[in-house]
């Protein structure tokens, strides 16, 4: 079994005028080897989903990764709600994308806009995602879910919870 490239870590980026942005180096390999149709000398693509009015960030798919997302929502019924909103979210919603000769990727402006990226952007791994966040939305949302864990003992181990996944 081969195994599967993760994204890992995080990083603040300049976004020029035209929206282009650099990956990091470690995403684009994952970027790389998540798009079958990727070889070298190519661009790798990828998927940005950018939902519905409450989303705060872009989320980014390799191609693999959207793929299975897409085979999940094949599988329910045609023309239930759950389809049609996450058909919606995943295919309406999401633009593709790739990445330059240079690292780089544009950010559409409607997208800039959605989520209030002026002149930087916050990268965030996400596991077989990641995140695009304006840093000061990041900042605070990442506040908030820190002080979830104020009302947890002092010593609590978040990494107990990995026990507490299906199969173990």
């Amino acid at each position: 079994m081969s195994r599967k490239l993760r994204f890992r870590g995080e990083s603040d980026n300049k976004v020029d005028t035209k929206g282009r942005v650099s990956i990091p180096a470690s995403f684009r390999r994952v970027l790389e080897a998540g798009d079958p149709a990727w070889t070298e000398g190519l661009h790798p693509e990828f998927v940005i989903v950018y939902g519905g009015v409450s989303r705060q960030y872009l989320e980014c798919y390799t191609m693999q990764a959207i793929d299975e997302v897409d085979e999940k929502i094949e599988k329910l019924p045609r023309g239930s709600m759950q389809r049609r909103h996450l058909e919606r979210m995943f295919s309406g919603q999401s633009v593709s994308s790739t990445v330059d000769e240079t690292g780089r990727i544009v950010l559409p402006k409607k997208l800039r806009d959605k989520i209030g990226i002026d002149k930087t952007a916050f990268f965030i791994a996400s596991g077989d995602t990641f995140e695009i966040w304006n840093p000061d939305t990041y900042n605070s949302v990442h506040e908030q879910e820190e002080a979830e864990l104020d009302d947890l003992p002092e010593d609590f181990d978040p990494v107990i919870w990995l026990d507490q996944a299906p199969g173990e």
